[in-house]
């Protein structure tokens, strides 16, 4: 059977969230089930609704504005009518069933509910016309929709009492009359939640209540090993028989004729390349354990069990049957493998102790738990089993499983980055787990370890190619990938040897003529009289400052190219050695050229976005040599177009979006982390990433690891200089048009003296009122600025007279000083 044509089908969907009996919990699950259920419908790879067929309802709905909906839904469609409700059932002494709206009574269910009995005889009279009508309820007491023989199936006064079938509204026979109810294709079809004296839950923390939640995850992955379209009595059934292996109360079916199961949607994990027969359940389960039993919360809201009783068997059933995992960023890529994260009863349970032994980082090798890996085949790709861990073995076909282990309360989720998730209900911490996953990439360890992995996913170092002599398909670099392990120059790594440099002075030889210091600026300076008058002193923070600066920069692909006294080549990337001592700029203004923000003292070696800045301010530059690369692409491009994009998505998420004003957009940000503190820690997550991921690129490999393609501190210099000389140049663009120079710069932070106690007080606009072009701009857009902090001239000054004149306020603008 065809799915249902969308054209003349159409959808309402209810989830009552708020209510304001007090005896009536919020249930915001119910409203997100709606609304996701409502996104998967207009899914053309699961149904195809167009948008205007789809109504979906809140807790601001009337009883008239829901049977007003759905009547208008069902008098428009010919094909299928589907309505939802999701919300608190009641019931009343003569077990007749109520949908709670906002204003219900939870002691009077006759006040503030929408009857069932209301809602069924508006879509049977209303939708005469609809070949199949089908009704979702998930609610307690939902079974009282109909009733169940023992069997399972239901009987024909069953059916007689739960669907009461009658001709056409305007009464008679002949062409008013509605089909015969035994033809097949014809009829009603009503799924509950739960059995009619039974309540319906919500797991803790969990995105969806339980019967939504497993009804959304079946439609996001389909049916493995099943057509190309699924039916009502498919998705019913399974379902049923996950809940029930929960011990969770069995959902309901009541379908007349065989109309169950000539309801189609289509069957995602049939359809051509798709990855959800595999990864149907999303990339991560939170472990917990509660009353003996084991339960993996996913980062759809979905909640699994898992029978293993050893760490080993867990590995064994994330891999074989969980249906966890995520496809590959890229096509030349691997699939990367399950994230299971345990919370502190997750980790008792499998015999993990509270901390490793003897402050250790890592279990011993002796440890009953590492001894059982061992044996099943799984090895760490680490020195052992710690906080973070991956675990490889060999598959099937010699393919390669692996499984990422994160141990919660070893300190696997640094405060400074996800808040206190680690902290939160074991559905909050999959939640948040999976908004970064999906947004970013599974995390595999800090977010600074997150972000190297985030480059090689994206940019994998080798594809396969087909072998033209043998046909074969074999191994070879992947282009505008970090391939292979280069030798850097002797100035570009920080721990590498002295810069050979002939008969040049000693004073060439290294710091810092002998080693790039291409960071970003940390400098302040003492205020003017003018300044000292300021009531306050406002900082701003450059929004993902070094990953904006990465984007379309072009840096240097294999080993460097050493050339001496070279005409300066702005589109070459290296390192060029300099002397840049002889230009003089206004001193409120800290130097472009060095991360201290004094002048160079001498000739420095410097990249080539330092240099080119130079030029740009119209300084002749006569280099005496360099380390130059005659490749170059942008490597780090499709890297910082995954953290932006999941940035403004997060962002958004908080309620800070683009095109607000400057006075909205603080207004949203002062909000923002009250809003949500989930999705503030995947926000902390995602800078952290950046950062830190770009950190990584200068560091050396961890013990006695190998070398890695992915060493390369000329790049992270590159970058680090970009986003110094990105900033200088706004601060130059400000001091030229409004006179106004900074007071201090740490990193991302800039300080200014302030009138008023906001950015919209000191920052300059043009006479239509417009941010001025090329200066600071208020915004959520990576590379704009958002507000930092605010304090008293008079503070700023005591900070000074405490730590001497020398102390940044920019580094202690946020918090005082403290």
């Amino acid at each position: 059977m065809p799915v249902p044509d969308p054209i003349e089908s159409r959808a309402v969907l209810i989830g009552i969230d708020g209510f304001t009996h007090p005896d009536l919990e919020p249930l915001p699950a119910a409203a997100a089930g709606a609304r996701r259920l409502a996104d998967l419908l207009r899914d053309p790879s699961v149904w195809g609704l167009p948008a205007a067929h789809v109504t979906v309802l809140g807790a601001d709905a009337s009883v008239s504005q829901v049977l007003g909906a759905v009547r208008d839904a069902a008098l428009e469609a010919t094909e299928t009518l589907f309505v939802y409700f999701a919300g608190h059932g009641l019931r009343d002494r003569d077990e007749r069933l109520y949908l709670a709206l906002a204003e219900a009574d939870a002691d009077h269910p006759q006040i503030g509910t929408l009857p069932y009995r209301m809602l069924r005889d508006v879509l049977r009279q209303a939708g005469y016309r609809a070949r199949h009508r089908v009704t979702v309820l998930d609610c307690c007491y939902s079974g009282l929709a109909g009733a169940m023989s023992g069997a399972g199936v239901p009987t024909r006064v069953d059916l007689a009492h739960a669907l009461e079938e009658a001709e056409h509204p305007d009464g008679g026979g002949g062409g008013g009359a509605v089909q015969a109810p035994d033809a097949d294709d014809y009829g009603d079809c009503v799924l509950t939640s739960a059995p009619p004296t039974r309540r319906s839950f919500v797991p803790p923390g969990a995105r969806f209540p339980e019967f939504t939640g497993e009804l959304i995850a079946l439609l996001e992955r389909g049916i493995a090993g099943g057509g190309p379209e699924l039916s009502l009595e498919d998705a019913w059934r399974s379902v049923r028989r996950r809940m029930r292996e929960r011990g969770s109360p069995e959902p309901q079916q009541f379908a007349q004729n065989a109309v169950a199961a000539r309801i189609r949607l289509r069957n995602r994990a049939a359809l051509p390349g798709t990855t959800a027969s595999r990864f149907g359940n999303g990339p991560l389960a939170v472990i917990d354990a509660e009353e003996g039993r084991v339960r993996a919360y996913g980062a759809e809201g979905r909640v699994l069990h898992s029978p293993a009783t050893t760490l080993d068997a867990l590995l064994e059933w994330a891999t074989a049957r969980a249906g966890l995992g995520v496809a590959r960023l890229n096509r030349h890529g691997e699939d990367a493998g399950p994230l299971l994260v345990l919370t502190d009863t997750g980790a008792g349970r499998f015999g993990l102790p509270a901390r490793p032994d003897g402050g250790s980082r890592c279990l011993p090798d002796e440890h009953e738990a590492v001894v059982r890996l061992r044996r099943a085949g799984w090895q760490p790709a680490g020195p052992g089993v710690g906080a973070w861990t991956r675990l490889y073995r060999s598959g099937a076909g010699g393919r390669r499983q692996w499984v990422q282990l994160c141990v919660l309360p070893w300190g696997a989720l640094d405060p400074r980055h996800w808040g206190g998730t680690a902290q939160r209900p074991p559905a909050e911490v999959a939640r948040v787990l999976g908004t970064y996953a999906e947004r970013v990439i599974t995390p595999c360890g800090s977010p600074a370890d997150t972000g190297l992995e985030l480059m090689t996913a994206l940019r994998p170092p080798t594809r396969a190619v087909r072998e033209k002599r043998t046909g074969a398909w074999v191994s070879a670099p992947n282009p505008g990938a970090l391939t292979e392990v280069v030798d850097l120059a002797p100035c570009e790594d920080p721990d590498g040897r002295p810069v050979p440099v002939g008969d040049r002075p000693g004073s060439h030889l290294r710091d810092p003529g002998r080693v790039l210091r291409e960071e970003t600026h940390s400098w302040s300076r003492p205020p003017t009289a003018a300044e000292l008058r300021a009531p306050h002193v406002v900082g701003i923070r450059v929004n993902m400052m070094l990953a904006s600066a990465a984007n379309r920069l072009r840096v240097g692909q294999g080993a460097p190219v050493h050339v001496e006294r070279p005409r300066f080549d702005k589109t070459l990337p290296g390192s060029w050695l300099v002397d840049l001592s002889h230009i003089a700029l206004d001193a409120r203004l800290p130097s472009p050229f060095t991360p201290h923000g004094r002048p160079p003292a001498g000739a420095a070696w410097y990249t080539t976005p330092t240099l080119a800045y130079a030029v740009e301010l119209g300084f002749a530059v006569h280099p005496l040599e360099a380390y130059v690369r005659t490749r170059s692409g942008g490597y780090l491009d499709a890297w910082y177009k995954r953290l932006r994009d999941g940035y403004l998505a997060t962002m958004a998420d908080l309620g800070v979006t683009p095109g607000l004003t400057g006075k909205e957009f603080l207004d949203a940000m002062a909000r923002g982390a009250r809003t949500d503190p989930g999705a503030a820690a995947v926000l902390g997550a995602i800078e952290a990433t950046a950062e830190g991921g770009l950190d990584m690129l200068a560091e050396r490999p961890y013990g006695a690891a190998p070398p890695r393609p992915a060493r390369r501190p000329d790049i992270r210099a590159a970058v680090g200089a970009t986003a110094r000389v990105n900033t200088h140049r706004k601060m130059l663009k400000v001091a030229r048009e409004a006179d106004l120079f900074p007071l201090a710069v740490a990193a991302d932070c800039v300080v200014y003296a302030s009138d008023g106690p906001s950015p919209l007080d000191f920052l300059p606009r043009t006479p239509e009122g417009e941010p001025l072009p090329g200066g600071f701009r208020l915004g959520v857009t990576p590379g704009w600025v958002t507000y930092a902090g605010t304090r008293s001239t008079a503070w700023a000054e005591d900070l000074r007279a405490a730590h001497g004149p020398d102390v940044n306020i920019a580094h202690h603008i946020a918090d005082g000083g403290s």
